[in-house]
């Protein structure tokens, strides 16, 4: 009956009021720091003998045999006929998967790719027992008494070192691209371990915080004693967890995803009444428009979205073994993430709108990375380490920040953070902006957007010294 139904939600309101005056009691806010991790990643028994900590320069490089294999490989692939009209609501559509196997086999100029690969410095050293491989680019010219300031980029999956190749110019010589010179920055860009260049971890249980450790040590080895850090999908992750690891030796931390794992009451109560109440829970309206209504625009999404994740997340092994067998394969599977994380509408369009925002010599180079260097199996377990104790079970998930934070928010992005929730973790944020236009690949896809709001946030750091006021 109706009165019964309005006892039940009327006793749901007060024990959900309950909650959370019992959760406010009692928790208090301690500001501690996570524990750098000392793992040892190398194969079989550690040695006894210290680490070779020499920095070594290092070179794409490609060979005739790698070249016929792929060739062969193409040439043999078995394709399936897609459904009529189906656009990329299944996955890549294979019509067009053709065509892109068709450019790769006849256009793409690998040889090309390695040399423009090649066009920044890029180095190994061995931190932890395992090669570490990084981008590390100097301004070519500083203005009068200034300084380069040092920011670690980090990449995620399906991406690669890589994705930051057309960000790079606009933060080590900003002049020379029409953005203010006051913030000139020296760029390091890692590979995290098992993905690209970097060796994979040979032991089980290298998650973020093992990532964030190891570049830390990175830093530290290239005699960086103070940086910035960026970084979106798990760079976002990465950094966050490195700020917490190292907060006085973070000047400021910038991303451009930045997603909440440890949902609280107040998160939940948003998500119910936010869309009639956003003043209450800090929403603004873009918050409003981008969140709502929340069942499509959240929920559905991320079942929709996160199907991947579920499989990397628990047998990475097995679907990963096709991949690395077959270049195709590879291509579909990687494909497909840079089609719909750049803008969910592209899966109504045959070609997954993939060269509306990217060039295939781009979105090949990026695969041929993962082929090269038969790193998708390494890659995709990092979702296993991560993941496999639950969602908020670490102890990086309780844990705030308290460095600087500036927080780019791309509008196709899979799911909206409103900086309200990112507030509760991110205790200082000091930028936070709406972006006009971009999805989750947001340095390859809009690298002058990106890069202006990495300098405008620097900006005020500086200005106002806030690394110095913890």
């Amino acid at each position: 009956s109706c009165s019964s139904l309005a006892g039940i939600m009327l006793l749901e309101v007060f024990l959900v009021l309950g909650a959370v005056i019992i959760y406010f009691l009692f928790s208090k806010k301690k500001e501690e720091t996570l524990p750098f991790k000392e793992g040892w990643w190398g194969k079989g028994e550690k040695p006894d003998t210290e680490e070779d900590t020499t920095i070594r320069p290092f070179k794409v490089e490609t060979t005739e045999e790698e070249l016929s294999d792929l060739f062969r490989r193409l040439d043999q692939a078995r394709f399936t006929e897609p459904l009529e009209n189906s656009c990329f609501h299944y996955g890549t559509n294979l019509v067009y998967l053709r065509k892109v196997v068709s450019y790769w086999k006849n256009q793409f100029n690998w040889k090309k790719q390695v040399e423009v690969l090649n066009k920044y410095p890029q180095f190994k050293t061995k931190i932890q027992g395992i090669d570490i491989h990084f981008v590390h680019v100097k301004p070519p010219r500083l203005p009068e008494g200034q300084s380069a300031k040092p920011l670690l980029m980090v990449h995620g999956w399906p991406g690669s070192f890589y994705e930051f190749y057309k960000i790079i110019p606009l933060l080590t010589d900003p002049a020379s691209h029409g953005l203010s010179d006051e913030h000139v920055f020296e760029v390091i860009c890692p590979s995290i371990p098992g993905y690209g260049f970097s060796e994979a971890p040979h032991k089980k249980d290298f998650n973020s915080v093992s990532a964030a450790s190891v570049f830390y040590e990175l830093m530290l080895r290239l005699g960086f004693n103070e940086f910035y850090a960026q970084g979106g999908d798990w760079g976002w992750l990465i950094c966050t967890n490195l700020a917490q690891i190292a907060p006085n030796h973070m000047k400021g931390l910038h991303l451009n995803l930045a997603s909440v794992t440890n949902m609280g009451f107040t998160h939940l109560l948003s998500i119910l009444l936010g869309r009639y109440l956003p003043g209450l829970f800090g929403f603004q309206d873009e918050d409003v428009r981008r969140m709502f209504p929340f069942l499509k625009k959240g929920l559905y999404r991320i079942l929709l979205e996160s199907g991947y994740a579920h499989i990397q997340a628990t047998k990475p092994d097995t679907v990963g073994c096709g991949l690395n067998d077959s270049p195709v394969g590879l291509a579909a599977y990687i494909l497909e993430k840079f089609s719909t994380w750049t803008d969910l509408e592209f899966h109504n369009l045959e070609d997954g709108g993939l060269e509306r925002k990217f060039n295939l010599d781009d979105l090949l180079t990026n695969i041929m990375i993962y082929w090269v260097s038969g790193c998708i199996v390494s890659s995709m377990r990092f979702y296993k380490e991560n993941l496999q104790k639950g969602i908020g079970k670490q102890k990086h998930e309780r844990l705030t920040v308290q460095v600087p934070t500036g927080i780019a928010s791309f509008p196709n992005e899979l799911v909206h953070t409103p900086q309200a929730w990112a507030q509760k973790k991110y205790t200082n944020i000091v930028s936070f902006h709406f972006m006009p236009r971009g999805g989750h690949f947001a340095a390859l896809e809009e690298p002058e957007l990106l890069a202006e709001d990495i300098l405008q946030f620097v900006g005020k750091v500086e200005k106002e010294q806030l690394w110095r006021k913890k």
